[in-house]
């Protein structure tokens, strides 16, 4: 079940929901398996972090342009902001990866 806490972002949205504190966004798509994998490990972050660290989701296919800002070239693509800035990132579902980089925001 999809944690409430997870906030999805639009392009439109992304930079104010990300300007200030720690966010973890998911570079995603609804065909990728991998994606689907990893988003249970999401929602438990989500909800062990509430507080500490704003996790997000972006849809690459309907909002190209975070996409192309960020770079990615391959999905999942979690990255991790402190004011809008980027700190680290990680590609592919790799949940212990993803667990170490919103540790760095407790």
């Amino acid at each position: 079940m999809a944690s409430d806490k997870v906030v999805h972002l639009q392009d439109a949205t992304f930079e104010e929901e990300t300007k200030s504190g720690y966010a973890l966004v998911d570079f995603w798509a609804e065909w990728c398996g991998p994606c689907l994998q990893l988003a249970p490990i999401l929602d438990e972050i989500a909800e062990e972090m509430d507080g500490k660290l704003k996790v997000c989701k972006v849809d690459v296919d309907s909002n190209m342009e975070s996409a192309q800002r960020f770079g990615v070239r391959g999905i999942p693509y979690i990255v991790l902001l402190k004011d809008g800035q980027q700190v680290d990132s990680v590609t592919g579902n790799d949940p212990s990866r993803v667990k170490a980089l919103a540790q760095q925001a407790a």
